[in-house]
């Protein structure tokens, strides 16, 4: 059965959103998510605004977030962070989520971004294109089940030479010449 999610609208998150996108998380990652690795990389860090959306079905009602964080690799390399995806539990499998991905996905390569990463499900996010294989130089700073720890490259090569431990992105930094 094809299930149809209805019109969606995605726009850019608004301030008014951010307890409703909160809720949304836990109810979707539960309250210990923000023990987890990539929560630590982004205490104290501003995620991406223009990277940060959430889906309003034809009730008027938000039925899904996705957020971006910035994160240097090695302290040369700058990434995007993915996640979290959010998508109202009653709500799964409709299409909403797939439609933030491919919206986020879209206006990162827009924005000049070469690379993403993420801790995810492959079964899900494979088919957007992220691989296991272009995370095996990269660490994260905390215990991750390496089959989950994805990367994509929004730039083709983009992943080419990327090696070390992903960092919390620094206010200011500008690449030293090196290559994107």
């Amino acid at each position: 059965m094809i299930r149809d999610p209805g019109r969606l609208r995605l726009l850019r998150e608004r301030p008014r959103d951010a307890g409703a996108v909160e809720a949304m998380n836990e109810a979707a990652f539960g309250p210990d998510r923000q023990q987890k690795t990539v929560y630590r990389l982004r205490e104290g860090v501003k995620p991406i605004r223009e990277l940060c959306f959430v889906a309003i079905d034809q009730k008027d009602r938000m039925v899904a977030s996705i957020r971006n964080w910035p994160i240097l690799i090695s302290d040369k390399w700058p990434a995007v962070m993915l996640g979290p995806l959010a998508i109202s539990p009653e709500l799964r499998g409709m299409g909403y989520g797939k439609a933030l991905m491919w919206h986020s996905m879209a206006q990162s390569r827009m924005l000049g971004h070469s690379r993403i990463i993420l801790v995810g499900d492959p079964e899900y996010y494979n088919q957007f294109g992220f691989r296991r294989d272009l995370a095996l130089n990269i660490q994260l700073p905390g215990w991750v089940e390496d089959r989950r720890f994805l990367a994509l490259e929004l730039v083709a090569g983009s992943m080419i030479g990327v090696h070390g431990m992903i960092g919390k992105w620094r206010v200011g930094w500008r690449p030293s010449g090196r290559r994107k």
